[in-house]
């Protein structure tokens, strides 16, 4: 029998949404194993004085097979 467990994390990038969700999936793979799947939770911008986005964030959970 295949277990799974799904954890959330955030992850960010100046650059893009994109940007962020791949650095997000880059360091969850660097620390757990089986990693199967992820999906977007939630996107968020935070917006500098100057009325212009400094930063993209995402809010994902992933999917990973718990080994026996």
């Amino acid at each position: 029998m295949t277990i799974a467990r799904v954890t959330e994390i955030k992850a960010s990038s100046t650059k893009s949404f994109d940007d962020a969700i791949k650095a997000g999936v880059a360091r969850v793979h660097k620390t757990l194993t089986h990693v199967k799947s992820a999906w977007i939770e939630n996107q968020e911008v935070l917006i500098d004085d100057n009325g212009q986005i400094s930063e993209y964030r995402v809010q994902m959970k992933v999917t990973f097979i718990l080994e026996d």
